[in-house]
Parts: C-alpha cells; structure tokens; sequence
C-alpha cells in the first residue's frame, strides 16, 4: 500500500481524536466555563452540525482544485478551529471554534477516500479506505483517551493545543507523501454540477443506508455506560477501558471490511449490517454478566465498522461524476445518524422500556439499512452500473468478470 496513506490516517486520528474527545471533557469544560453540563454537550452538536453543513459544502466548492493541496487547506483549517478552540475566552466562543472544527471533517473524508483509491489497483481500493478510516478507528483506542488524561490534568484547552500539533504533522505528511498526480481534480462543471450529480435515487438510497446502520450504532453506543453500570453491573472507573474495547473491535472490523469489500462489496455489506443487528438483539441476554458485556462492546465496534469501507465506496460508486461529493455527504450522513441514533435510543430509555432497550431500538435500525439496502440492490439491478470511481481516476476499464462480484 502507498505510503501515502499513512499521511491520510494521521489526519483522520486528529480528526477522530478532537470529534469524540469532548464527550470525555464536558464536566472539566463546563466547570471552568461556569455552565451546566446540558449546555457543554451543545458543544458536541456544534461540531456535528459543523460537519454536516460542511462536508458536501466545501467539498462542491473545491472540485476543480488540485486534492493534495485541498487536503491541506482543510487540515489547515481544522488547525485552526482547533488552536481557536483552546484560546476561546467563554463558551459562545467555544461554541463557534468547534463548529469551525467540524467543517473540514466531512469534506476531508471525503476528498481522502477518492485520492486513497486512487492509488491503488481497483482490487485494492476498500481496502485503501479502511486504511485511511484506520486512524479514525484508533483514535478511539489511544487518541481519545491520552486526550482525555491530558485535559483531566493538564487542563481541556491543553487537549485542543495536542490535537492542533497533530493536525500541523498531518500537514507536513500531506505535504510530504501525496504526491499531485495522485491527487489532481477532477473535471468539474462548477457548484451546480456537483450538487446535480446527487439527484439519483441510488445514491440517496447508499445515503439512507449510512444513516440507518450507523443510526443503529449509535442508538447503542450512546447510552453504553448506562448499559454497562445499569444491567452488567460494571462500576463506572471501569467504562473507560471497556470503551477502548469498543475502539479495538472497530479497528478489527475497519481492516476486515476493507478486505471482504475487495471481494464483494454488497455481500460485505449485507453481512456487516446483518452482523449488527444480531449483536444488538442479543444485548440484553449479553449484558446479564461482565464478561458478555466486555464482549458485547467489542462486537458493538466490529459489527459496525465492517460496513465503514462498503458504505463509503457504494455512496463513490453511486455519484460517479462527482465522486468527492458523494463520498463527502456520506460522511455528513454519518454525522446525522450519530444525532438521529442517539435521539431515538433516548426514546426508548426515557419510555421506560429498561437499561438495554437503546440497543432493540438500534437493532430495529439495523434491519431497516438492510432493507434499504436491498432495495438499493433492487433498483440497481434494474439499471446500468455507474462507473467507478477509482476507475474514472486510474483509467482502468472493467472486466467483465470483474464486475460480477458487485
């Protein structure tokens, strides 16, 4: 694999690291800010919808711009809401620097998945994504919670200065390890003819399907440590760790996804998706003893990663004139399935339904991707293939046995 890619997973570990990791400082921000907790956690939603305005935004904008130094504008960019961030005076300022963090996240996903495959032959281009997504997953198993120590005692506003350091060594290794001719735009017919590369069904079916299965994910994983406290009987020094197990199972399931993709996207999809909703299902019987629910988690984490690589390639595929784009609203999609996830498994547990019914509401998710996506299956059966994306940047033409895999 292209080194290359490894300067692409340092900016996804930063960006990963500075999206989560305020969840972990809430109760520090809001006590130095003097505001209540609730009002901290608008800071989370902040970024969020930083994300989701941003990612087909600037994506659309910067078209017919070179990648590698898109790629470096919204690094750049990230840098800055970040070093913001840690200088904010008070908390509509916090409020503001965070939103300008989220902006490049989405688009920089974006941009990264269509420069990732490519470099690659097209039998290698999934697993070119995961690794890429690689340093998102580990953000979660190492940055987020040094991250966390670090604002516990060094002070928050330390945290955001350690996460702009790394977003200044992502630049550099952008600079250094994406070479432009890897990394050139695309033809382009300006704003309007991106955002009209999107109007097909098939691409907002990809779409729908992210937002459900992850919606499915987080319906879960947002109430996990009332899950693992409440019914597994975990005491709450011990949540730490066993997120970082969580963090493991989606690095184990990012780099499986990668691989299974390369050989069948949609079956990897089907698989991941179906994989989900079983593991949610069973988590209220794996939840009765401390070992099942350590399982549990890590389960939680592989199940929904596999499907991080399938879904970001068929959203590519799907919008083939305007791949950035498509891959770029995927990532705000993502962005509103945390959101939509979180709200509807907080249904559940404020209906009084118990401790685990976050994760039957997430299950139902799950099943409702994979009928989405098996109606997306349906209409594409019915319709010519679009080209693909790593195909339309290499050059490469299709065999005919080739496709057969899709």
């Amino acid at each position: 694999m292209p080194l290359a890619l490894l300067a692409l997973a340092v900016g996804a570990f930063g960006i990963g690291t500075t999206e989560f990791v305020m969840m972990g400082l809430l109760p520090d921000v809001a006590d130095d800010l003097h505001i209540s907790i609730p009002t901290a956690g608008h800071l989370v939603s902040a970024y969020a919808l930083g994300v989701v305005i941003g990612a087909p935004l600037l994506a659309a904008l910067t078209a017919r711009m070179s990648r590698r130094y898109v790629l470096i504008g919204l690094m750049a960019l990230f840098v800055v809401g970040n070093a913001l961030s840690a200088l904010a005076p008070g908390h509509g300022w916090l409020l503001a620097a965070r939103f300008l963090s989220g902006l490049p996240h989405g688009a920089f996903f974006g941009v990264g998945a269509v420069v990732a495959t490519g470099m690659v032959p097209p039998e290698r281009k999934a697993r070119s994504v995961s690794l890429m997504f690689l340093g998102l997953t580990v953000a979660n198993v190492a940055g987020v919670p040094v991250a966390t120590l670090m604002g516990q005692h060094l002070g928050w506003r330390a945290t955001f200065l350690g996460v702009s350091a790394i977003g200044v060594a992502a630049i550099a290794a952008l600079a250094l390890l994406v070479p432009g001719d890897h990394a050139h735009a695309a033809p382009a017919s300006g704003l309007r003819g991106e955002l009209a590369a999107l109007r097909s069904l098939p691409v907002w079916l990809a779409l729908l399907t992210t937002v459900a299965g992850f919606g499915a994910l987080f319906a879960a994983y947002s109430y996990i440590t009332p899950m693992l406290t409440g019914a597994a009987g975990y005491a709450e020094t011990s949540v730490t760790l066993l997120l970082a197990l969580f963090g493991v199972g989606a690095t184990a399931g990012n780099l499986l996804g990668g691989r299974l993709a390369d050989h069948s996207l949609r079956g990897t999809l089907f698989g991941g998706l179906a994989s989900l909703a079983v593991v949610l299902f069973l988590f209220p019987l794996l939840m009765r003893a401390e070992w099942s629910a350590a399982l549990a988690v890590a389960l939680l984490g592989m199940a929904a990663f596999v499907t991080g690589s399938p879904l970001q390639l068929m959203v590519m595929e799907k919008a083939s004139a305007a791949p950035s784009l498509a891959s770029s609203a995927n990532q705000a999609a993502f962005n509103l399935a945390n959101a939509g996830g979180a709200w509807i498994g907080g249904l559940a547990l404020a209906a009084g339904f118990g401790a685990t019914s976050p994760a039957l509401a997430g299950a139902v998710l799950a099943v409702l991707g994979l009928a989405v996506a098996a109606v997306s299956y349906a209409v594409d059966r019915r319709r010519p293939e679009p080209a693909h994306p790593a195909r339309v940047v290499t050059g490469h033409v299709p065999e005919p046995a080739e496709a057969l895999h899709r």
